[in-house]
């Protein structure tokens, strides 16, 4: 699909980023969030991108927008009332979960309150066994009587999730047409939002995507019609949390998908940077106003999983979050973003986030009423931001304020200047990212000093090349509109959908016309939602997630698309040992009757699209010297240094910024502190290299 003008939208907690691909150029602008109506902020900064390119509305051809408001909702507990409706007996797993303890000695341990409580969910009888069939029949008496009650009690959603229904759907949308035909609520069903096994990620999943499911199928219609309104006649399309593009209708019946949204636009931008310079292994570092997201990609392609968590109430502990099954790029997500909030705790130790001041009121030099420190004030006292040129001049700061907030909730507590308490502050966030990387890394079995950073976000460049010294990185990219990656992301999405059901197949018993008319739904289903959205070729991946029968995970292992026959079940039992070895140094063999089967089948199809050109990175040669220096905190002497401010606009391709120095543009600026030079690229990208690494 070809387009004279193509427009991502990406809202995120504190800034919402447009960008506009048209005449071979791109247009960007960061406006802040508005929470009470989202989609204003969006048209102001079309307005502002669309007067820049000296287009209007209908010249748009394509809207692709992403957003952190179904994740925000999840987060504040800002969803519908919701009904949840399960199988006699099972009333209390989401509250149960698994039972399993991510800290087992700590009697405090906090868990998130589920979302649905236990006055609200209701217990009908009939029963689906595990292979599918009918154990006992569905009692629709007693539901056409639980479907009165609900439209009694003031719900604004209703959720269905039956024991083994991603078997047997059948219980689930009988269901569904009962209270459907008594209530007029939106109603979802486990089968469709997560057809997978195991009972409590999918209750809670279902229990989520209707929780959102009002608020966001609101605003997705508010945002359509105000854009028609305006004289935009394209199509809307939203970009999901596997990275994909789907329809607003999609996403409005699943917006449970988006809770990743914006993040997996970040992902996809970095992926994209990657590929242009053949950079096989990558870190991406996304750090806006609210959080901070990095992604581990190999091979042009960001990490994937079928499950993630939100709302963790312990910081990167897996298990103390609400778990959300859907496909999702893999990222590790902590709140450190320019908003987030510092503050000191009862041992006197400086912490940050994860509360953020967002847009409002924002930081406190953002001058809008918010009076409590956050990362943005700290970086305006080290100097790293000129407050007349803040957001390309849109929102004048003050220093003044900044270091009012500081010293009352910070300096004052440690008996700290301005200048130490925002040095303290920025070192605390930096590590606290550097950590988040780490666990990362090894939570996938990589070193982290392996790979290349690239840095986009509005906050991202001002801490970047801090967070490359304390991970060991030599080398690291920020591209052209780094400060709307994720906007910019969105333009470079295929069209895509990944299709999964959980079926229980033994390799011992496999029949290859099950497996190929299974494979051939899931095809249906995911091409049926990519299909409208693209004239392209559609590629397909499929994954079959596979275990040693008795393990309690299964490991990924690619399959050929292609039909499958009888002979297949040994190939398929060689991948996946050669998977297993991979993944845990060995395979398990010799052990009589150890079965393998598989557990969940993955389609994904997207649109094929055209790599982007190749380019080589240069180490430049041209120094240049900035003419215009002002005062920045260097942590390598721990004081304000004399640095050169260099506008990134004037930089052309080879010339070579040695650091201290901050490299300035409209919606961010680049730090290069000491150990570090920046060399401009010949597509605009900057090349941050530690000086040791580059001689």
């Amino acid at each position: 699909m070809t387009s004279r003008a193509r427009l991502g939208a990406d809202i995120g907690g504190t800034f919402t980023d447009i960008a506009l691909e048209a005449h071979g150029r791109m247009y960007s602008t960061k406006v802040l969030t508005t929470y009470a109506a989202p989609e204003q902020a969006i048209l102001d900064g079309i307005d502002v991108v669309l007067a820049e390119a000296a287009l209007g509305y209908g010249d748009l051809d394509i809207v692709i927008h992403g957003t952190t408001l179904a994740t925000n909702a999840l987060i504040e507990r800002r969803g519908a009332r919701t009904a949840f409706v399960t199988t006699e007996g099972f009333r209390d797993v989401i509250e149960m979960r698994t039972e399993s303890r991510f800290d087992q000695y700590d009697l405090n341990l906090r868990l998130p309150t589920p979302l649905v409580p236990r006055e609200d969910r209701f217990t009908v009888a009939g029963r689906i066994g595990a292979q599918g069939q009918e154990l006992a029949p569905l009692d629709e008496a007693a539901l056409a009587a639980l479907a009165d009650r609900i439209a009694a009690g003031g719900f604004g959603a209703v959720a269905i999730g039956f024991i083994h229904s991603y078997m047997n759907p059948a219980h689930e949308r009988r269901a569904r047409e009962i209270i459907a035909a008594r209530v007029g609520l939106p109603i979802s069903i486990s089968s469709e939002v997560s057809p997978q096994m195991r009972e409590y990620e999918r209750f809670n999943t279902v229990c989520a995507n209707a929780y959102v499911r009002p608020q966001m199928a609101d605003y997705l219609g508010r945002l359509q019609t105000r854009l028609k309104g305006h004289g935009a006649g394209c199509p809307v399309f939203i970009i999901h949390s596997g990275g994909g593009l789907i329809s607003v209708e999609t996403a409005a019946e699943f917006p449970v998908r988006l809770v990743e949204s914006g993040p997996a636009g970040g992902a996809i931008f970095a992926a994209d940077v990657a590929q242009r310079f053949g950079l096989e292994k990558v870190v991406s570092y996304d750090m806006g106003g609210t959080t901070a997201k990095i992604c581990l990609i190999e091979g042009y392609a960001p990490k994937t999983a079928r499950t993630f968590e939100v709302a963790r109430t312990t910081r990167f502990a897996k298990g103390s979050g609400m778990p959300i099954s859907i496909p999702v790029i893999e990222m590790i997500e902590i709140g450190a973003g320019g908003g987030s909030i510092a503050w000191v705790d009862a041992m006197g130790r400086i912490q940050t986030g994860p509360e953020s001041a967002a847009s409002e009121p924002g930081p406190a030099c953002y001058q809008r009423g918010g009076d409590r420190p956050a990362i943005t004030d700290a970086d305006l006292v080290l100097g790293k931001i000129d407050p007349e040129n803040f957001a390309g001049g849109a929102i004048r700061l003050s220093a003044d304020k900044a270091r009012a907030a500081i010293l009352k909730d910070v300096g004052d507590r440690l008996a700290l200047a301005a200048l130490p308490a925002a040095f303290g502050i920025c070192e605390v966030v930096d590590e606290n990212m550097a950590n988040a990387a780490r666990v990362h890394a090894v939570e996938n079995g990589k070193n982290i000093s392996d790979n290349i950073m690239i840095a986009f976000g509005g906050a991202a460049p001002l801490h970047a090349a801090r967070l490359c010294e304390k991970l060991g990185i030599d080398r690291c990219l920020i591209p052209p509109g780094a400060g709307v990656g994720s906007a910019i992301g969105f333009l470079r999405a295929p069209f895509g959908y990944e299709a999964l059901a959980s079926n229980m197949i033994g390799l011992s018993r496999f029949d290859p016309d099950a497996f190929n008319a299974l494979i051939a739904g899931l095809t249906a289903t995911a091409e049926g939602f990519v299909g409208a959205g693209t004239d392209r070729r559609i590629q397909r991946e499929i994954v079959a997630f596979m275990r040693y029968r008795g393990q309690g995970w299964e490991i990924p292992v690619p399959l050929p698309d292609r039909p499958f026959g009888a002979a297949d079940a040994a190939k398929l039992r060689d991948d996946f040992r050669t998977a297993y070895a991979r993944f845990f140094g060995r395979a398990i063999d010799g052990l009589e009757g150890l079965e393998i089967e598989i557990v969940t089948v993955s389609v994904k199809a997207q649109e094929e699209r055209p790599p982007p050109a190749r380019h080589e990175i240069t180490t430049g040669a041209e120094r240049v010297t900035p003419a215009i220096r002002r005062a920045v905190f260097d942590p390598a002497v721990g004081a304000l240094l004399d640095t050169g401010i260099v506008e990134r606009t004037n930089l052309s391709a080879g010339q070579r910024v040695s650091g201290p120095a901050v490299i300035v543009e409209r919606e961010t600026s680049t730090v290069v502190t000491s150990p570090f030079d920046a060399v401009m690229q010949d597509d605009g990208t900057l090349f941050l290299i530690r000086k040791e690494a580059g001689k």
